[in-house]
């Protein structure tokens, strides 16, 4: 990346110190609780502030050992070199992604060097995940030196996609507007109604268009999620045949008589039981192979060995058995699962 501005490391309000230094109040003072929180939440923002400015001269000098590291052509310099300071790959990644955030942004014109003084560490952050439209919001409150909060990022974000998604109905976009309808229920909205097939985005758009209030949001947001919660699903589950099963129109008939959420759960449930079961399945493979192998390599002088191998056979014959509970306990039961032996022809 083009090398950019750096961010000044002065964080004090007045701007004419960069050193961290403040007073805390002192809990057994005089001071009002008003005017106690008030002077906490300030030095809280400080630090907050400086937080920010911290990880992000942390990300540049992260992706500066890493850059290095590639030229030479190995990466496991950089990671033994995060091991020593107990870092993380993704710590450490996740701090490279900030200072890169924060540099396109200078980059852009978005930010002055001491724009980021406005933000609190987690504000930033949403920021840099934002569309550019956000970000040029953002951005124009901090030159103005409106201090930047992660709920103010959100409020503009979601303000944003009431007035700009093609998904939301014009009467709802007018709502929202003129406040009617909170901007807070239109984002949940259209983060699910993307992620469906142009098909049933219109259906549920006129479903709400039909009825422009926030129950009618609330619960074509829950059906979006629920479909494509089953869109995603179906798709992988092996004992769904499209031959033999429509999925399309299963998924209407749920629709019509009011359970999608129940049919999304199920089809979902049986993806998690064909992995389990493709999972139990090698796991039983590898166990009878690492039982044979101990097996041939123990002996009569190995008694205990032997012992452990007898009290692992429930596991390892075609018929697992899996006690659930404490012996002595009257809910105590026996699960048994028989594993068939494969066919000729691998199915």
């Amino acid at each position: 990346m083009t090398a950019a501005k750096h961010f000044a490391t002065d964080i004090s309000a007045d701007g004419t110190d960069d050193i961290l230094d403040f007073k805390i109040p002192d809990p057994e003072g005089e001071l009002s609780d008003a005017d106690f929180q008030q002077q906490i939440e300030v030095a809280w923002q400080v630090c907050d502030r400086f937080d920010l400015q911290t990880d992000i001269w942390r990300g540049r000098i992260l992706r500066a050992v890493r850059d290095r590291e590639k030229r030479g052509g190995g990466g496991s310099g950089f990671l033994n070199w995060l091991k020593d300071r107990d870092l993380s790959k993704s710590q450490a990644y996740a701090l490279i992604d900030l200072a890169n955030s924060a540099d396109q942004m200078l980059q852009d014109g978005l930010l002055e060097t001491r724009d980021v003084n406005q933000f609190s560490k987690r504000a930033f952050m949403e920021t840099a995940q934002s569309s550019p439209e956000v970000q040029q919001i953002v951005s124009e409150a901090a030159r103005r030196g409106e201090q930047i909060t992660r709920r103010e990022v959100r409020q503009l974000s979601d303000e944003w996609t009431a007035m700009s998604s093609d998904l939301i109905p014009e009467t709802v976009r007018e709502k929202a507007a003129n406040n009617t309808i909170p901007t807070r229920y239109l984002a949940p909205l259209v983060k699910e109604m993307q992620k469906l097939p142009p098909a049933h985005q219109a259906t549920l758009k006129t479903e709400v268009a039909a009825s422009p209030d926030i129950d009618t949001l609330k619960q074509v947001t829950s059906e979006a999620r629920y479909l494509s919660k089953y869109i995603a699903a179906a798709s992988q589950v092996q004992a769904l045949d499209p031959e033999v099963v429509n999925l399309e129109q299963a998924l209407d008939e749920a629709l019509r008589v009011g359970c999608l959420n129940s049919t999304a759960d199920l089809v979902n449930q049986a993806t998690q039981l064909e992995q389990a079961a493709a999972k139990l399945y090698t796991a039983w493979k590898r166990m009878n192979a690492l039982a044979e192998r101990v097996y041939v390599d123990s002996g009569e002088s190995t008694p205990q060995l032997r012992s452990l191998l007898s009290a692992l056979q429930p596991l390892c014959s075609e018929r697992i058995e899996v006690r659930l509970g404490e012996i002595d306990s009257p809910a105590m039961r026996t699960i048994r699962l028989r594993v068939l032996p494969d066919s000729p022809d691998g199915a």
